[in-house]
């Protein structure tokens, strides 16, 4: 019972402190209250946790003013017996009403570095001068002074609840740009559930646990994992990272970290593309829920180059996708970030859009990289979500589930599990949020995911089964050949032809003109033999260019002309016919052409010199995953006299009110 009354008490203190918005309204924009109210509170939590250590830090302060800034702060963190200190005698109760925000500023200015720090990326002293500037902050600093946040009467985790709750107000407030930085909580239980159910093994006490989110924004999933484990065994040590580039979600993430009295140092800020600061890492569960569909063009270069220099010992080995989506880079990251299987392996979920699934055709970077997930038995489960579950997008979305050390019934398998009807209403929509995924409809997803067998909503496919070989169907180039006067104008616009003087230009067209107009050729070989005897009675010479271009001019396609061959007397490809066939990947290409081309087109014929870079046989090799195509289920339409009793009914209504209307 001690978890859920610390919950209730968390919610209650939540609203309490969130009540400052009261002070705040008019004077600022709902989107700012969060901007105000997350530091305040931060600040007055850590003047809580330092009270009882207070007076030895100032002593220590005032006996070590002389040594270096490296020694003195590592005195006085151990005096304050915190990860944390400041050596300010003031307190939020003890600010000056005259001159609150230069003795606010001088207070936080104090704090040891890493504290200090998050008060800089929350850009803390433009919002105090703004306070000040509308005769605020000092009404705003007493009522924070006021309230009690001491360790005695809200433990770590519980503080840590009221943080959460502040960040989803927070998030909920300025709902426009939530998701740039907040994953509404249902997702983040959902992700995390899937990824951790099952893993007692790797839970047992006095482990230590690593988890990891490279857009970890405000800390969602490693606030909410380490809670899931906890429920698991309180006994397991759990060591959070993260990396995330906006700097007030990592301000955010940070000060949730503190309040939780966890490692701080692990949270990075920066790209996680182009600047990876937890570089050479490796992680147990790693949870992300990247930005959908944003362009990587100014990271662009970095990641183009690790790509071309490091390949396979770089993150970006497989390939790259296209530029407007760069998703499929931070799964990569990920990847690169896993325990080597016999260490244990790792486990990852990531939520992504749909284009991963499938955009991109074979040999594209988005292929070769989704080739390289399932060819590596990487990809364990993806589960298709309803619309309408985020803030900033309706879209809809997919949660991918990898490891590299999967259970033996999983392994040269995936599991497709469609979650699309598991949705439910909420009362008032949140921005784009307008539906959520409850508490019933989770733990069912996830009893479908742990059961890993077909049904309704559930389905296995072997890895193989999303892949296929693209092959070139060529037919051949059939030409019949004409001097005709439209043909002959033709010459005009060949570009060779315009190349030449004047006079000769002239010349080659006369000897052109010298054919029969009314004689139609079918085969190439006799039209050339009959131009080069008409060029010869001209006295002409021409190169191969001007050949071409002559022969271009003067042709057109006809499928009753002859074939046109090449010089060993092989059929020569008619590229405007040319066409392309994706062959399942577990038949032979040879057979499948026979059953399905040649009964259509009986001349056609396989280009074997198109084959795969990687295993070097006929036809590129293409990975995708048609979710919807494996759920879909076909709706007959309604009988013909059915709808055509709607349309008479429909049309008797019409012709009854226009009779009302005249009469």
């Amino acid at each position: 019972m001690g978890k859920h009354r610390e919950h209730g008490e968390s919610l209650s203190a939540g609203g309490f402190i969130w009540s400052v918005a009261d002070l705040l309204r008019g004077d600022f924009k709902q989107s700012q209250y969060g901007r105000i109210i997350l530091p305040f509170t931060l600040l007055r939590r850590l003047e809580c946790v330092l009270e009882p250590t207070q007076a030895e830090v100032l002593r220590a302060a005032q006996d070590h003013q002389a040594k270096p800034e490296a020694v003195r702060e590592k005195l006085l963190l151990r005096a304050a017996a915190q990860p944390f200190f400041n050596a300010s005698p003031l307190t939020l109760g003890t600010l000056s009403d005259t001159q609150t925000a230069d003795d606010l500023m001088s207070y936080v200015q104090s704090f040891s570095q890493d504290a200090r720090e998050i008060f800089e990326h929350f850009e803390f002293e433009g919002f105090v001068q703004q306070l000040g500037a509308n005769n605020l902050l000092y009404q705003v600093v007493q009522r924070f002074a006021s309230m009690e946040l001491s360790p005695q009467r809200l433990t770590n985790f519980g503080m840590g609840l009221v943080f959460e709750e502040l960040i989803r107000k927070f998030a909920e407030s300025s709902n426009e740009t939530a998701g740039e930085h907040f994953t509404p909580r249902d997702i983040v239980h959902l992700t995390t559930s899937l990824v951790l159910t099952g893993q007692d093994d790797k839970l047992r006490p006095h482990r230590i646990v690593t988890i990891y989110d490279p857009t970890a924004g405000t800390g969602g999933f490693l606030s909410e994992s380490e809670e899931y484990i906890h429920q698991v065994s309180q006994e397991v040590t759990v060591s959070l990272h993260g990396q995330e580039l906006n700097p007030e979600s990592y301000a955010i993430c940070k000060a949730d970290m503190l309040i939780r009295d966890k490692q701080i140092d692990k949270i990075k800020l920066g790209n996680t593309l182009s600047d990876d600061q937890l570089a050479g890492e490796h992680f147990d569960f790693m949870l992300s829920n990247p930005p959908f569909g944003v362009e990587w063009k100014k990271v662009q270069t970095p990641i183009s180059n690790e790509h071309k220099q490091k390949g396979y010992e770089g993150r970006f080995g497989p390939g790259l996708p296209r530029v407007s989506d760069g998703s499929l880079l931070f799964l990569m990251h990920l990847v690169s970030k896993m325990r080597p299987r016999q260490e244990g392996g790792s486990r990852i979920g990531i939520i992504l859009n749909g284009s991963p699934l499938f955009t991109g055709g074979a040999g594209s970077g988005e292929s070769e990289i989704r080739r390289y997930l399932l060819q590596h038995d990487l990809v364990e489960a993806i589960v298709g979500l309803p619309t309408d579950l985020f803030y900033n997008t309706g879209i809809a979305t997919y949660v991918w589930i990898l490891s590299n050390n999967k259970p033996a019934e999983r392994r040269g398998q995936v599991q497709l599990i469609n979650a699309t009807g598991r949705a439910s209403k909420m009362r008032k929509s949140l921005g784009s949020k307008r539906q959520f995924v409850a508490d019933r409809d989770i733990e069912e997803i996830v009893r479908l995911y742990g059961a890993c067998q077909e049904a309704e909503e559930s389905k296995l496919f072997p890895v193989e089964a999303f892949g296929y070989r693209r092959i070139t169907v060529e037919r051949p180039l059939r030409l019949n050949f004409q001097a005709s006067p439209e043909r002959l104008a033709r010459l005009d616009d060949e570009k060779p032809l315009q190349k030449l003087i004047d006079a000769e230009r002239e010349a080659i067209k006369a000897a052109c003109a010298r054919l029969d107009p009314g004689q139609c050729f079918t085969n190439r070989d006799v039209f050339i033999k009959a131009l080069k005897a008409a060029l010869k009675a001209e006295d002409l010479k021409i190169g191969a260019p001007v050949q071409k271009a002559i022969l271009n001019a003067l042709s057109e396609r006809d499928p009753e002309a002859d074939i046109c061959l090449d010089k060993q007397g092989n059929p020569e490809p008619d590229t405007g016919l040319r066409d392309n066939e994706n062959v399942p990947l577990d038949e032979s290409v040879f057979d499948y052409f026979e059953r399905e081309v040649k009964p259509h087109v009986p001349d056609a014929w396989i280009d074997e010199e198109k084959r795969d870079p990687l295993d070097g046989r006929i036809g590129i090799v293409g990975f995708e995953v048609p979710f919807n195509r494996q759920f879909y289920k076909f709706t007959p339409p309604r009988p013909l006299e059915e709808i055509d009793a709607d349309l008479k009914a429909c049309t008797d209504q019409i012709k009854q009110m226009i009779e009302e209307l005249s009469a």
